[in-house]
């Protein structure tokens, strides 16, 4: 007697990117809570009377469910799209729900928005699960307000925090890192890609011990407000040496969502 298969089991999903694969199809990069980051064809999307057309946004919780694996044939260059390659191990997307969660960004905190998932792309491989990440994730979207750019920013730079150490390349916070003494509320200390936290001469831009102390806190307890918190109270400092630790890890001189954020700003001050 034959055994029946089990039906594939839903997962909460998020699209961070999309591209055109066929005349009907779509190839997404979707950010799960089970399996971090993954490709999966979504065909037929495209048409206009698709029930996915409307549901695979970004920004928007999903609850998806993924077929087998493509075959050779799926996964060969497509000439209506220039020939480029498909992702290895890309799933079939078998549908996908909305999953409730609010409404589109819009303004400033769309960039923002976009610069989280730029984020997720360049830091993150595939196949590499981040539940607590992807927790916090869901829980910043909220927080990129169109009319507050302080939440916004403070919401980016814990964000910022939380991929670093996921990725294992943010040191202890409240220690100097090669001599692992505590830091000093009363001196300030920069981050660097080699010699993580270390102390800054008097008179020197960077982030105080207190704040530093702040921030570990609240990862260890993983108190994502108390963390937003800290960083809206050192937002400049925290902006600098974030960047140079982001630029460095992912391999890149400025993030594409930054110098879109830069162009945008200049055309609104422009007289």
């Amino acid at each position: 007697m034959a055994t029946r298969r089990a039906a594939p089991a839903a997962m909460a999903a998020y699209v961070l990117h999309h591209h055109d694969w066929s005349e009907s199809s779509l190839i997404l990069d979707l950010w799960t809570r089970e399996h971090g980051r993954i490709a999966a064809v979504a065909k037929g999307a495209k048409r206009p009377h698709s029930q996915l057309r409307c549901v695979l946004l970004p920004f928007q919780r999903l609850t998806i469910v993924l077929g087998g694996k493509t075959t050779r044939r799926d996964t060969e260059p497509d000439p209506a799209q220039g020939g480029h390659e498909a992702p290895p191990d890309l799933h079939l997307l078998r549908g996908a729900d909305w999953a409730g969660g609010s409404a589109m960004p819009a303004g400033a905190a769309l960039l923002a928005g976009f610069h989280l998932n730029e984020l997720l792309l360049r830091g993150l491989a595939r196949h590499d699960a981040h539940p607590r990440l992807f927790e916090v994730y869901a829980a910043t979207l909220p927080r990129l307000a169109p009319h507050d750019e302080a939440q916004t920013a403070a919401a980016l730079r814990a964000f910022e925090l939380w991929l670093l150490r996921e990725s294992g390349v943010l040191p202890e916070l409240d220690r100097v890192t090669l001599t692992q003494v505590p830091v000093r509320t009363d001196v300030r200390h920069g981050l660097h890609h080699e010699t993580g936290v270390h102390p800054l001469p008097d008179g020197a831009a960077g982030l105080g011990g207190a704040t530093l102390l702040a921030l570990q806190s609240a990862m260890n307890a993983f108190d994502l407000g108390a963390l937003q918190q800290t960083c809206l109270g050192a937002l400049p400092e925290l902006r600098a040496q974030l960047r140079h630790l982001l630029h460095y890890h992912l391999g890149t001189s400025m993030l594409r969502t930054r110098a879109l954020m830069v162009e945008v700003q200049k055309l609104t001050e422009s007289p």
